[in-house]
């Protein structure tokens, strides 16, 4: 775990595999085809890194990429990626210009929303869009209510040249099957809807992982892809593993202290934490600064040395304890807190059942401190 010469050695470093990632969306495309793959890269690709993220997914057969906002979409035109790229989270007031002259498609889910894409779009450059429908998940999207005038809108800013209606889609709750098939029946009127409006939606998308992969019917013409080409499971109880799913990260560091403690020793702060017989306790340099979850500790564990640990005493915001038992481990042996299970490591889904939360916020929460190192 070295840097470049002269520099200090990474003391946190998340390794990423990116031929994982391919794969994994390789796996998924092979699954849900003949629908497409949308490549969801947004909150700097699930904290794997979008830029290399989507680079990655698109190796795998990716047709297009995801994001959450407009800025995430023009940070990937800056690198230099030039597949389709969707972003659906805008501002109150939102000006839709530079996503406009940037080839961004806009995911639209109010009127006043629509009114901006069509504002920004014009007849040589149409704002191409996707229009959100709030199936029964209860967040953004037109309503039923809205339909008929939205869509209705919306076709006179087709035939102004000023926008493209390209693609309809909604999320799914995940609550249920029988929840999720409501969703679809909502989600089929509301294309019939739209399409009696004169519009031509060619891309309906309504299934993240989760749905693609349970319910077949669920895929459409496109689904997306989340957490599943991070080689995460959307499920609980269902590990990477069964789904042919490869985790692609890698938390790593190494132990910057050892040291030997009487029994009864109190360990960290508030000392929720005392051996019960004299033993080694190593120290890792990564805190709830860098997304260690403050709820793993005494709950988590990490590997060293071949073996897992617990994670003992209160995580702090730069450090935490392992108990290294009565096996003397050595300053600068490397510690993996999470990984691929096939190796022995932790899995992001044990660090989640820790914490009492998924593995969504495990990767996503990384700080700014962990290096990304990709391979």
């Amino acid at each position: 775990m070295t840097g470049v010469a002269g520099a200090p050695p990474m003391l946190r470093r998340a390794h990423i595999d990116l031929g994982a990632i391919s794969a994994n969306v390789e796996h998924v495309a092979r699954s849900v085809a003949p629908a497409a793959v949308m490549a969801v890269v947004k909150a700097d690709g699930y904290g794997h890194g979008a830029v290399e993220t989507a680079r990655a997914a698109l190796e795998g057969g990716a047709t297009s990429l995801g994001v959450a906002d407009v800025a995430e979409g023009l940070a990937l035109r800056d690198a230099g990626i030039d597949a389709p790229v969707l972003a659906w989270l805008h501002g109150a007031h939102p000006v839709f210009d530079e996503a406009v002259a940037h080839d961004i498609t806009l995911g639209i889910s109010t009127r006043g929303q629509l009114a901006a894409a069509i504002e920004a779009g014009s007849t040589g450059r149409p704002a191409r869009l996707h229009l959100k429908i709030d199936t029964g998940l209860g967040r953004n999207g037109f309503e039923r209510s809205d339909w008929e005038p939205a869509f209705a809108e919306a076709r006179r800013g087709v035939d102004e040249g000023r926008i493209l209606v390209e693609g309809l889609f909604s999320h799914l709750s995940n609550a249920s099957d029988d929840d999720d098939r409501a969703q679809l029946a909502a989600f089929e009127e509301a294309t019939a809807a739209a399409r009696a409006a004169g519009l031509e939606p060619t891309v309906r998308h309504l299934a993240s992982t989760a749905g693609a992969l349970r319910l077949p019917e669920m895929r459409l013409d496109q689904v997306r892809l989340g957490i599943g080409q991070y080689g995460l499971s959307p499920y609980d109880g269902v590990g990477s593993a069964e789904l042919g799913l490869r985790p692609a990260l890698r938390l790593e560091t190494r132990l910057i202290s050892v040291k030997r403690v009487a029994a009864g020793t109190g360990v960290s702060y508030g000392y929720t934490y005392r051996p019960e017989e004299d033993t080694w306790l190593g120290l890792v340099p990564l805190g709830y600064a860098d997304g260690i979850p403050r709820h793993v500790s005494n709950r988590g564990s990490v590997w060293v040395g071949g073996r897992v640990r617990p994670i003992v005493g209160r995580v702090a915001m730069d450090q935490f304890v392992v108990d290294l038992g009565r096996e003397r481990a050595e300053v600068g042996d490397r510690v993996v807190l999470f990984g691929d299970p096939a190796e022995g490591f932790p899995s992001a889904d044990d660090w989640a059942e820790a914490a009492s939360t998924i593995n969504y916020e495990i990767v996503t929460r990384l700080g700014g401190r962990v290096k990304r190192v990709y391979g």
